[in-house]
């Protein structure tokens, strides 16, 4: 047994299959040190319970010091993949699947094709999503267009005198883009409860009955930016 290979079964490590993994920058280097799971959570921006998570499905094993969860250099690259796809929120099963494929990559240039492959569909499932969202957000300009052209009565007029935040105006933007809630709460850093109470803060706002309303009354009024 090598001498890497003791040191692993000394921290009682399962060791996690590495094989090929696509070539991405990783916020952390060094064979030698571990990372305990506050410094892990730390450099890629994420919390204890994302970890945790991350081992319920089998995407992520972190070795054992004792009671405490401690990750290598094999762990910190199989994060950054992971990472990287939920930053374009990839479904868990779909990571899921291109995980197992990249344990059984022969060489890089499979782990990269594989990599690749994963990124181009999951732009068509945005791509798609994207065309849905116009088309409903021309229907709502549609339906708001043909309302009353009193001025007491206009949504365009009425949108144009709510007052949004600094924080409530950011997260407009990310609804305007199209993001769910859950991505809006990991860019603006907060918990997604509070990301969605701030969402229904707009919508109730921009007096609309959904997200894509609002965002149109937004957009109707001039205040986000239209393609």
């Amino acid at each position: 047994m090598s001498q890497d290979s003791r040191k692993h079964a000394g921290l009682g490590e399962a060791p996690d299959p590495v094989g090929f993994l696509p070539r991405l920058s990783i916020p952390y280097h060094g064979s030698q040190d571990r990372l305990a799971i506050a410094e892990m959570a730390e450099a890629f921006g994420v919390t204890h319970r994302t970890l945790h998570f991350y081992e319920e499905k089998g995407l992520l094993r972190a070795a054992r010091l004792g009671p405490m969860r401690v990750y290598g250099e094999a762990h910190i690259r199989r994060m950054a993949v992971i990472n990287a796809c939920r930053e374009i929120d990839m479904p868990i099963a779909a990571i899921q699947e291109l995980m197992a494929a990249l344990n059984e990559a022969e060489s890089q240039a499979e782990a990269d094709r594989l990599f690749l492959a994963a990124l181009q569909s999951r732009r068509r499932e945005l791509a798609a999503q994207q065309s849905i969202l116009r088309r409903q957000m021309q229907r709502i300009a549609e339906l708001l267009e043909s309302g009353s052209a009193d001025d007491d009565d206009d949504p365009i007029a009425a949108a144009g005198n709510v007052h949004l935040s600094p924080i409530e105006a950011e997260c407009l933007g990310f609804m305007a883009e199209g993001y769910p809630a859950a991505r809006i709460a990991r860019l603006m850093d907060m918990e997604l409860t509070a990301a969605l109470t701030l969402e229904s803060g707009i919508i109730r706002k921009f007096d609309a009955h959904n997200r894509f309303q609002a965002v149109a009354k937004a957009g109707l009024a001039g205040m986000i930016a239209s393609e």
